[in-house]
């Protein structure tokens, strides 16, 4: 039973004692007045009747007239006289009638009072004795009519106490429903602030709960803090903050293998003759010149929020832009701002040597590379500030326009040619956390099945992903029906779609109404959610109550964020490929991934690893505490099944 509930009871029961124990005791006080009152005029109605007989010589005769006289004039139950002898000479008695009040009333409130006695009397000699007692029909109207009106007058002030408790109740109720809020938010991993309330015991308990997520939220952000100098210290380069050459690579990797990835480019800038600028002009104009080309490089990239600077080695800057197809407007204004920007610090000489390469999904990383030198190369022989661009992608595929792109997309969701394949996500023993499960579409009924990298970008620009969404989800909810054996599917969702109010509500009514959705996890990419963060948050809250479990993916590139999750009470993460490839050997990620996952633990967050490759890597996640991993080196469970995309 609620504390609520209680109160209310307890004030119910409260009033009831009182009004009943205050209408009983002036029940009883009103009756014990009528007794005395009618005892009282029964005495001194015995004593006229027997004055006026003694003062008349009374004899039998007179003594019967006067008594019937009296009985007949009064409201009398009975009148008795009788000789000293105790013998009756005349006897009136009324019939048994109705008193003024209900027969149960009168039953438990009896009316006894005494009944008058006066002698008759001749001079000295004692004729008889009067003994009378008045009818109490009357003090039974009297008393039921006092019980009438006080029942209304105290079930008026009950109604005015308990109108003032229920204002009294409400009042304490709002603090104490904000502070179990903020407890139960604490526990789904949300750190909220309430209003101190002004009744000063809440008050005082809505201050310690406030200073507790505080404190929660202060060892938070000092831990994220602490675990951000620790990745730049290992990802990034000292003196020009852009990433180092280890975590350029592993980016690239991922870049190239994920599902849903585009392709896209990587330009290579040289600061060309950097030995004989530093000792024509000197290590700090040298330092001093490497910030400026690399402060170019990073603003290039800000146009693209999953674009890439990096410091490759001395002279040499890398810039990976994916989505990139067509450079070349891009790379010349690059080659421009380089050569203008190096320009202040050398004057009259070659400071710029650009290459770059354009490359689909699945192109092997050291081609890139090779090929992107080999341009580089090229243009460093000509001596000049130059660009040159190699073209990697397949030179067959026919452009498509915006329409074209929407009735093959439209078309393959409306004749259902989707369908899910899966990845498993295990915990690092072997055993099956759930299945990820990026979508595919076939554009004719005899066609290829597409990665979401072929479709995807098109689908965002034309806001087609709602429909892509939903069509996904739908099919993971269709899957664990079939396969109840399954412990999870993880569908991603796309930042663009979360973004459209329509689609949040239609996700929850779809999720509501499903009775797999405890099973479901959800999961978007940490860009897109830095992107549409009002929009992710309003995500979170709709699907709060609804069972699923929501998380990011792709988690870390934007690490110095992480103090805005503390609130919305996600139930995993899926960390970044880029920070476990070569895991083993890198020292300064496994300080940064160790702090990260005992952060996340501390507020109940379940953290996974993305694209582990061997087993180095998966021994390295053991030793540091994550959850589960995924990636080309875990292995299907035995035990697992298949879906039917597979």
């Amino acid at each position: 039973m609620s504390m609520f509930r209680q109160l209310w009871l307890a004030i119910i029961a409260s009033m009831l004692l009182a009004l009943g124990g205050g209408l009983l005791a002036s029940l009883v006080s009103a009756r014990s007045y009528l007794e005395s009152q009618l005892s009282i005029k029964n005495t001194d109605n015995a004593t006229a009747l027997a004055l006026s007989l003694s003062l008349n010589r009374p004899d039998a005769t007179l003594v019967e007239l006067a008594v019937a006289s009296l009985f007949d004039g009064g409201h009398y139950e009975w009148i008795r006289v009788t000789d000293p002898m105790g013998n009756v000479l005349v006897e009136r008695t009324a019939p048994v009638g109705h008193t003024d009040a209900p027969a149960w009333f009168a039953s438990m409130l009896p009316i006894k009072a005494e009944p008058g006695r006066a002698q008759i009397s001749n001079g000295w000699q004692q004729v008889g004795v009067v003994i009378l007692a008045s009818h109490s029909r009357f003090a039974y109207g009297a008393l039921w009519k006092s019980a009438y009106e006080m029942v209304i007058a105290l079930s008026l002030a009950g109604f005015v106490g308990g109108l003032l408790g229920s204002m009294v109740l409400r009042r304490l109720r709002g603090p104490l429903d904000a502070v179990i809020d903020q407890a139960n938010a604490i526990l789904q991993r949300r750190f909220v602030m309430i209003a101190e309330p002004r009744v000063p015991e809440l008050r005082q308990l809505a201050v310690a709960m406030n200073t507790t997520v505080a404190r929660l939220k202060k060892m938070f952000e000092e831990e994220a803090s602490r675990l951000e100098v620790l990745r730049r210290d290992a990802n990034f380069d000292g003196l020009t903050g852009l990433a180092n050459r280890n975590y350029f690579l592993a980016r690239l990797r991922e870049t190239v293998t994920a599902e849903d990835s585009v392709g896209g480019s990587v330009f290579i800038a040289r600061v060309a003759n950097l030995s004989n600028v530093n000792r024509d002009f000197g290590r700090q104009v040298t330092d001093d010149l490497l910030r400026a080309f690399s402060k170019v490089i990073g603003q290039a990239g800000i146009v693209n929020p999953d674009a890439l600077a990096a410091r490759l080695n001395g002279a040499d800057f890398a810039l990976l832009m994916p989505g990139l197809a067509v450079p070349n407007s891009f790379a010349e204004h690059l080659l421009t701002m380089l050569t203008q920007e190096s320009a202040l610090f050398v004057p009259d000489q070659v400071t710029t040597w650009l290459g770059c390469g354009t490359f689909p999904r699945g192109t092997e990383v050291e081609s890139i590379l090779a090929q992107v030198d080999a341009a580089l190369a090229a243009v460093e022989l000509e001596g000049q500030n130059g660009l040159r661009i190699v073209n990697m992608r397949e030179s067959d595929e026919v452009p498509r326009s915006a329409d074209e792109w929407s009735h093959l997309i439209q078309n393959a969701i409306s004749n259902r040619w989707v369908r899910l394949v899966s990845f498993p996500v295990t915990s690092l023993d072997g055993v099956m956390l759930h299945r990820e499960c990026p979508l595919r579409l076939m554009f004719d009924e005899h066609g290829e099945w597409q990665p979401a990298g072929r479709f995807l970008p098109v689908a965002q620009r034309l806001k087609l992903t709602p429909q892509l969404d939903l069509a996904a989800v739908a099919l993971g909810l269709d899957e664990l029906v079939s396969h109840p054996e399954l412990s999870g599917l993880a569908i991603n969702l796309s930042a663009s779609s979360i973004e459209i109010h329509e689609f949040r509500i239609e996700l929850e009514k779809m999720l509501k109404e499903h009775p797999a959705t405890s099973r479901l996890w959800l999961e978007v990419p940490e860009a897109g959610v830095w992107s549409h963060f009002e929009a992710f948050k309003a995500l979170c809250s709709h699907l709060r109550g609804v069972g699923c479990k929501l998380g990011l993916e792709h988690f870390g590139r934007q690490f110095s964020e992480i103090g805005r999750l503390h609130d919305l009470g996600l139930d995993y993460l899926k960390v970044d490929g880029s920070f476990i490839r070569g895991l083993g050997s890198n020292e300064g990620n496994q300080a940064f991934l160790k702090g990260l996952s005992s952060i996340a633990h501390s507020i109940g967050i379940f953290v996974i690893a993305e694209g582990v490759t061997n087993a180095n890597e998966l021994t390295a996640l053991k030793s540091i505490g994550f959850d589960g991993a995924t990636g080309p080196a875990i292995q299907e469970p035995s035990d697992s099944c298949k879906l039917v995309g597979d």
